[in-house]
């Protein structure tokens, strides 16, 4: 008997009968004698339909008042996972964040988990009771409802695997595991049998939309066995999750990621002095602006040309706070936003061990006459900016440049 979290994100619990697609999986699982805990998300659309909703009201909602409200989405799909479990006979019982409960910190729509109380979960497990709880949620110590921010069911479902040392996170989505790279763009791309945490990680906060970088994060910590599999498929091996150490031989390159969400900010003409990257910088990450890839480029009159990214959700709110607060005050010439970017990388944990691939990369990129904006690197990746209207072109040279096409068996 094993103890097995399942995580279904929002197109898995669509509707009715895609619950009741869930549950007939779940029934499955206990059929074969194991304990069986469902972290599932709110139905798909329904968290943008209750932003919106909120934004009607007020042009910027407030936080708290926010998570109370996008809460109520997997809260409905928690009570309707349970009721189908039921129709089957079995025994089921569902949670809210707060009533397990799972403990985080007090920043509203972007909470982060601090504990979890597993005590009754255990006990309904005992009991021969399967166990909802709703993703993307929790508690702070003054009872406050909190969110986790997009995707954070996936972090719910690993954080909950941890806490209670369950065999094995399932995290059941619309594609049946991770794949060399998009195969909407590249239809030749294969899906990986298996892929190291690390890789993962990287793929994830490059743009991969198949994990959440933070449950990624906590898998990797906290060592808990992770496969990504296909719940609109009745078999399937999915993808496994592992460490580096149990893979004997790696591809050089496991797979091409790419984001479409990268703007580029450049202040021109800055002073070439100490502290000068914190004055401009330290702005933005005041007003909680993640800050992406970073160049500085030293001029011939004493001047520096200072390029970072950031969202493109945030390109304006930046540009706002570094020409409100910044621009005058280190006497920068000029400040330049682009919007029409985005990166392309090559990931694999097999470039620790190999020569050559930044070179590869870089001569296929030119042969196709695309330019490279930016670049950044890693042990296992190499990460680029360019225009955002070749960036298909790039991922599609890339996957072949490198053979990931080809099964290695």
């Amino acid at each position: 008997m094993a103890l097995i979290v399942q995580k279904y994100g929002g197109t898995s619990v669509a509707n009715p009968e895609r619950i009741r697609s869930v549950a007939r999986r779940v029934a499955r699982y206990k059929a074969l004698g194991h304990q069986v805990v469902v972290v599932v998300s709110a139905m798909s659309g329904e968290t943008n339909k209750l932003i919106n909703l909120a934004k009607e009201i007020m042009a910027e909602p407030d936080p708290r008042e926010l998570d109370v409200m996008v809460a109520t989405g997997e809260q409905v799909t928690i009570a309707l996972t349970a009721m189908a479990i039921m129709d089957l006979g079995i025994k089921a019982v569902s949670y809210t964040g707060a009533q397990v409960p799972i403990w985080t910190n007090d920043a509203h729509t972007k909470a982060r988990i601090l504990d979890i109380d597993d005590k009754k979960i255990h006990a309904d497990l005992d009991a021969g009771f399967v166990v909802v709880v709703a993703g993307f949620q929790g508690v702070d110590e003054n009872g406050n409802i909190t969110t986790l921010g997009r995707g954070g069911s996936d972090t719910t479902g690993v954080a909950l695997a941890a806490s209670l040392k369950a065999d094995e996170c399932q995290i059941y989505t619309d594609v049946d595991g991770v794949y060399t790279t998009d195969p909407r763009i590249v239809p030749e791309a294969r899906r990986l049998k298996s892929i190291t945490f690390e890789e993962m990680l990287e793929m994830a906060s490059l743009g991969s939309k198949v994990l959440q970088i933070r449950s990624v994060e906590f898998a990797g910590k906290y060592k808990v066995k992770l496969r990504v599999l296909s719940s609109f498929e009745e078999e399937g091996e999915g993808t496994l999750i592992t460490f580096e150490d149990e893979n004997m031989e790696q591809p050089i390159i496991s797979g091409i990621a790419f984001n479409r969400d990268e703007a580029k900010i450049t202040v021109l003409g800055v002073p070439d002095r100490p502290g000068i990257a914190y004055q401009i910088l330290g702005p933005i990450a005041d007003a909680n602006i993640d800050v992406d890839m970073i160049i500085q480029n030293v001029g011939a009159d004493g001047t520096t040309d200072f390029t970072f990214t950031v969202h493109k959700n945030e390109l304006n709110k930046a540009l706002t706070i570094l020409k409100d607060k910044v621009q005058g005050h280190i006497n920068a010439r000029e400040i330049v936003g682009d919007d029409k970017t985005a990166k392309v990388s090559v990931v694999g944990v097999g470039m620790r061990s190999h020569v050559g691939i930044a070179s590869q990369m870089f001569r296929t990129l030119a042969e196709e006459g695309i330019n490279i904006q930016m670049i950044s690197t890693s042990e296992i990746k190499i990460s680029v900016v360019i225009d955002e209207k070749y960036m298909e072109l790039a991922v599609r040279v890339l996957h072949k440049a490198f053979e990931l096409e080809e099964d290695r068996g």
